[in-house]
């Protein structure tokens, strides 16, 4: 009989009680197998999370919180759908296009008589409900007046009649294109926009119909085109909102891990529990601009080997860096490093200035180590 090691049974127990208490740990990676051999024995499991199906543990890991995880380009946001009511909708007319008029024939006073004979025609065809036949008169006579924007803006209302909306467009297009004002080409592109689901564009076209010439059956369409156009806008909104804080929210946080880098490579110029040897103005600048960058107090210590107080002071100071870690203490040799003596007009020393944000805050001439210490103690809170 198989017998299981004391040992590895209490693991096992410890295992069992860490999934009790989060049943998430299954969708480890690494545990793909025992997770596989319990689904084969009927075993169910909550749903994996965004953070589980990577291939890090960042809970484990300590690499990324919310608030650091980096932006992608590609972390788009995905946009819900909106609620329509879509019922009158139909699937566009894929016939051959229709006989259009040639604008550059001449029309004349009988080919414009004729025009409307055929126009009362096709208007007793409609009444009668023989729409193809009312088609078929209405191309006729726009054929022999091809500039009247009435004839397509009619017939195009009997393409909205038969379901046919992009017939319908191609001719109040046309009819605008002959007259701007068209309030009839208006409101029938706008029907025909709404039977394809074209809301806001439907919208535009039947408000400036009903600013032309208002009629209830633009009204009766635009009580269901409205509805649905204000839908789409809010949600253009919304999503347009959500983009917005979204770039914001990327360009904080790039600004972030600029400013970051930026504390970072001051910091790398920077060596916290030691005195820093300044020999030039140009080795001076550096450290200055550093400590501002971290905001830290910066402490100038003005120094000469033939100096007796100063070398009584000096291991004063050098202790002092090791208790004050997050103070920058900066040591300058006067005959060496004459130019950052001359600037800073020193004339005696040993001098210690204390500097904070780029500006001197306070100073301290003489080897008063006391005084010395209860100034770094004051400063660098």
């Amino acid at each position: 009989m198989f017998q299981m090691d004391a040992a590895k049974v209490t693991e096992l127990k410890h295992f069992i009680d860490q999934c009790k208490a989060n049943p998430s740990i299954i969708h480890t990676p690494s545990l793909a197998f025992f997770k596989t051999y319990l689904q084969s024995l009927g075993a169910r499991f909550p749903p994996e999370t965004k953070s589980e199906k990577g291939d890090i543990d960042m809970a484990d890991s300590g690499e990324y919180s919310d608030s650091k995880r980096p932006i992608e380009d590609d972390d788009e946001i995905v946009e819900s759908d909106i609620d329509l009511d879509n019922t009158d909708v139909v699937e566009p007319d894929n016939h051959p296009p229709q006989k259009m008029g040639d604008p550059a024939v001449e029309v004349t006073e009988e080919k414009r008589d004729a025009a409307q004979t055929e126009k009362s025609k096709a208007m007793d065809a409609i009444s009668e409900g023989k729409l193809e036949e009312a088609i078929d008169h209405l191309t006729e006579a726009i054929m022999l007046n091809p500039t009247s924007a009435i004839l397509y803006a009619t017939r195009g209302g009997v393409f909205v009649k038969l379901k046919k909306p992009l017939a319908a467009i191609r001719d109040a297009d046309a009819a605008l294109a002959i007259n701007p004002n068209s309030a009839k080409g208006y409101k029938v592109r706008g029907m025909a926009r709404a039977m394809l689901g074209q809301w806001e564009h439907a919208a535009t076209d039947l408000h400036e119909a009903s600013k032309l010439d208002y009629d209830d059956e633009i009204g009766l369409v635009l009580k269901k085109v409205e509805p649905n156009a204000r839908k789409i806008e809010e949600h253009h909104r919304k999503y347009e909102r959500l983009r917005k804080e979204r770039e914001l929210k990327k360009a904080e946080h790039e600004r972030k891990q600029q400013a970051e880098a930026q504390e970072r490579e001051a910091l790398s110029a920077l060596k916290e529990g030691q005195v820093i040897g300044i020999h030039s103005a140009k080795e001076l600048d550096p450290k200055l601009n550093a400590a501002s960058k971290t905001s830290r107090l910066a402490i100038l210590y003005f120094t000469a080997s033939w100096c007796g107080p100063c070398r009584m002071i000096a291991p004063i100071f050098t202790s002092l860096a090791a208790k004050y870690l997050k103070v920058v203490f900066l040591k300058v040799d006067i005959d060496e490093a004459r130019d950052v003596a001359a600037r800073w007009n020193i004339s005696s020393v040993p001098t210690f200035y204390f500097i904070k944000n780029g500006k001197e805050i306070d100073k301290v001439v003489g080897a008063d180590k006391n005084e010395l210490e209860r100034k770094v103690k004051q400063h660098s809170g």
